[in-house]
C-alpha cells in the first residue's frame, strides 16, 4: 500500500514520526490512526443502538402486543 502526502499534511506526519515524535515509523502511526478510526466508528454504532434501544424502551406499556415465537418465524418469512 502506498500513501503520498505533501505539503501540510507531510510534516505534520514527519513531527510526529522518529525521535522527538510520539511513533518510531510511519506504518506505526497509520496503524495507530486507522485503529482509533475504527473504535470511534464503533462507538458511534453503538451509540445509535443504544438510542434506538432507549426509543424502544420507553414506548408505552399500551404499545407493545404478545407474540409467539410462530408470529415471530412467521413474520421473518414475510421480510
Amino acid at each position: 500500500m502506498t500513501v503520498r502526502l505533501s505539503g501540510t499534511l507531510s510534516d505534520f506526519v514527519a513531527a510526529n514520526v522518529g525521535e522527538h515524535g510520539a511513533y518510531e515509523n510511519i506504518s506505526e502511526y497509520l496503524r495507530d490512526l486507522i485503529r482509533r478510526d475504527m473504535l470511534r466508528s464503533e462507538q458511534a454504532a453503538f451509540e445509535r443502538l443504544k438510542a434506538e434501544l432507549t426509543h424502544a424502551f420507553s414506548a408505552p406499556e399500551s404499545s407493545y402486543k404478545p407474540l409467539t415465537a410462530a408470529d415471530v418465524i412467521a413474520r421473518n418469512k414475510k421480510s
